[in-house]
């Protein structure tokens, strides 16, 4: 897979899918991956093949940035649409049978102004005053800059002549009609914007951004702004999960917490299906008692619970994902672990991707670089860990990553991280100086 995944996927460094099995525990020192779980890149590649782009919608000119394009976009005009004066000063022709004398002495026989639309010409011996994006006159094919000359009204003495050409902005000279000025996939930039108005483009097209609803499971779960107690955990994912969807790219709607009833659950999913492009629920994906959310979606007793499958994955943090869709709508659904830690991780491998899908984006991994380390650390065996990091550009060229302290599951580190570490199944520990992959997070802060 392209981009990130070749960092992030279960490949090891021969390029070989990694394999083994979880039911069989690693000895010590080993770095084989056991045999009951899911390379990351061959679950990556079979969850995002099942997601296609949303529908387009034709969306006017002035809400397109930052949004998605869903086709090429061809400039059905080019720019400048006529020849035009690209400077403020005297529009002369070059050849003009006055041009031995020194200074060259002209007529001014009018002011040219951007609004000017009257077609004008020049005769031998005169010359017009023109502002940036005027018409330029015809015969004339240089605009002498103010500052050459002594910026005379009825007549003006030119000290020195440019070359034929200078200051004039011929037509399709920027761009020239039926130009791509936007490829499909891309996000629409502010100068984007520009040139399509420029070429006359008013409307584009583009894919909606994902309706992304996020659910907290988990009957110890209370309310943001409390604090808790023995038998109480503050929903935090959903909160975290809710930002990181707007973030890449989604409409994001949290709709709070639901308790471990299954009833309740079902209602919860079956309800969201109908305004929901992605459902994102966090908590409840484990094999214990109270994971109620792995019990009723991955049940198959008809369309209301859909098909969702969990998967094990050779993966650390958040070494179980589940990945499915729900209700007659199919609405695709991913289900990630309660730690709010092991929740981001997931939400990066597989949530955020599926959005870029969804919204028709590409790339749809996230970059990734390679880095000198600065601190040795140690990995689970046979798992690929992902693990918090501040990676800075060295002087000269490359990079540094500092892994942060606390690993995966601290708050602390995730907070002050600009990227993810990312260590191989195979890498048991790496020294300092190693050079290791990286994924570049958000760095808009």
């Amino acid at each position: 897979m392209p981009g990130a995944v070749g960092a992030a996927s279960g490949r090891s460094a021969s390029g070989r899918s990694a394999s083994g099995a979880r039911g069989q525990a690693a000895g010590p020192g080993s770095t084989e991956v056991p045999e009951a779980l899911t390379p990351l890149a061959d679950y990556l590649g079979s969850a995002l093949r099942r997601l296609q782009p949303l529908p387009p919608l034709d969306l006017d000119l002035t809400q397109a940035y930052g949004t998605v394009l869903a086709e090429d976009v061809p400039a059905p005009h080019g720019s400048p649409s006529f020849d035009c004066a690209a400077i403020d000063g005297y529009a002369v022709r070059v050849d003009d049978p006055g041009r031995a004398e020194r200074p060259l002495r002209l007529s001014v026989i009018g002011d040219l102004t951007a609004a000017s639309w009257r077609p004008v010409r020049l005769t031998p011996g005169t010359c017009f005053s023109v502002a940036a994006g005027a018409p330029l006159p015809g015969g004339a094919d240089t605009v002498v800059p103010a500052e050459w000359t002594d910026q005379g009204m009825a007549a003006v003495e030119i000290d020195r002549l440019p070359v034929r050409g200078h200051g004039v902005r011929r037509a399709g000279e920027e761009i020239v009609a039926g130009t791509v000025l936007a490829r499909a996939g891309s996000t629409v930039t502010p100068f984007q914007v520009a040139a399509f108005a420029a070429t006359g483009i008013t409307h584009v097209a583009v894919r909606p951004a994902p309706r992304v609803v996020v659910a907290a499971t988990g009957d110890e779960l209370v309310d943001a702004g409390r604090v808790s107690q023995p038998g109480q955990v503050v929903d935090v994912s959903s909160h975290a999960l809710t930002a990181a969807a707007s973030e890449a790219g989604g409409y994001a709607y949290r709709v709070g917490i639901c308790d471990d009833d299954p009833e309740g659950l079902r209602g919860l999913v079956e309800d969201q299906t109908l305004r929901a492009d992605l459902i994102v629920t966090t908590g409840g994906t484990g094999t214990g008692p109270g994971d109620m959310v792995r019990r009723v979606l991955a049940r198959r007793d008809g369309p209301r619970a859909g098909s969702v499958s969990f998967t094990e994955l050779a993966v650390h943090p958040c070494g179980m994902l589940g990945f499915g869709t729900v209700g007659v709508e199919e609405v695709p659904i991913i289900c990630l672990p309660g730690d709010p830690g092991a929740a981001m991780i997931g939400f990066e491998l597989l949530a955020r991707p599926a959005i870029q899908v969804l919204v028709g984006a590409e790339p749809v991994f996230r970059p990734s670089v390679r880095g000198h380390l600065l601190a040795a650390v140690q990995s689970p065996a046979g798992l690929r860990e992902f693990r918090p990091a501040l990676v800075a550009e060295r002087r000269g060229g490359g990079y540094t990553v500092q892994p942060l302290a606390g690993g995966p599951y601290s708050l602390s580190g995730l907070t002050g991280c600009n990227g993810l570490l990312v260590l191989g199944e195979r890498v048991a520990s790496a020294p300092v100086g190693s050079n290791v992959d990286v994924l570049m997070l958000d760095r808009r802060r």
